[in-house]
């Protein structure tokens, strides 16, 4: 019994890291201080998860094999019913594992707010984001640009997110950077990353959106600051700008739309389609916001 049992812990051993190393790409292969600290709350939960586990299951064994009907020592007590000692182990160790378990993860949780701001000596990127039928679209203000199903971001600097919806909610989620964030018609939600190491990692929709939620995925492509810059410079030459009537076709159903850039972009059209987005003749409305500034 004792061999069997030895062989089936060495078997789920070799299961486990054979599942683990092909844990690329996610979240167990951070790449950035969120990430990395969501990771940590993993391993914490997991770690006190199994001082329980592990026990149950090697007393689990160790009954069996000292009940077993060839074990002639093993006391047979048929008129056994209730024991304290045994009840309060029960429920006592259940007990302080779930209190531990959603301690570590409170207040762990609440240290990574996604409203709360990355501490950091770099000035943070903002990035507009705006999930649509079946793509994304991201918005740099402060540059002027704007891209299509491609993030571009420098490394070692804090990337600022605002995020909203152009009609069903939506969850924007780049694993190796960690916490994803829903997106919803009419509100604006917000969320700080950072990507620590260059790179090309993987950003998806973590929540069904209709038929083409499969090419709801985008590449972030995390450069040094100057190649960073370099991109900024050449994306300003790109056609077509984006304003009301762009955004309008834009903003139509399309599958496995490919990455592309606007060279330019309307001032405040983002805070127009949060303010527009749950109304009827999205286009005529944004085009009228965008006239009534022109002509003040």
């Amino acid at each position: 019994m004792k061999r069997i049992a030895q062989s089936s812990i060495a078997l789920f051993a070799v299961i486990g890291v054979a599942l683990l190393g092909g844990c690329t790409e996610g979240v167990l292969d951070p790449k950035g201080p969120i990430a990395a600290a969501e990771r940590q709350i993993l391993f914490n939960s997991l770690g006190i998860m199994l001082a329980i586990v592990i026990p149950t299951i090697v007393a689990t064994l160790a009954v069996a094999a000292w009940y077993r009907a060839s074990n002639k020592r093993a006391r047979y007590l048929p008129e056994f019913e209730y024991s304290e000692r045994l009840e309060v182990l029960v429920w006592a160790i259940p007990a302080m594992t779930v209190l531990l378990v959603g301690g570590v993860a409170w207040v762990g949780s609440h240290d990574l707010d996604p409203r709360g701001p990355l501490v950091s000596t770099a000035k943070p990127v903002r990035v507009q984001v705006v999930s649509l039928d079946w793509k994304w679209l991201f918005i740099y203000p402060e540059q002027g640009i704007a891209t299509v199903n491609r993030l571009t971001i420098p490394v070692d600097t804090p990337v600022s997110f605002e995020l909203t919806s152009s009609g069903v909610m939506n969850s924007f989620f780049v694993p190796q950077l960690g916490s994803q964030i829903y997106t919803m018609a009419g509100m604006v939600t917000r969320v700080h990353l950072q990507a620590d190491h260059p790179g090309t990692y993987r950003g998806l929709s973590a929540q069904f959106s209709g038929e083409g939620f499969a090419d709801m995925q985008f590449n972030v492509d995390a450069v040094p600051a100057e190649d960073f810059a370099r991109w900024v410079a050449t994306a300003r030459k790109a056609r077509p700008a984006l304003d009301a009537q762009t955004y309008s076709d834009l903003a139509k159903p399309s599958k496995a739309v490919v990455p592309f850039t606007y060279g330019a972009v309307a001032s405040d059209l983002f805070n127009d389609i949060v303010s527009s987005v749950m109304q009827p003749n999205v286009g005529a409305r944004l085009t009228y916001s965008a006239s009534q500034r022109v002509e003040k």
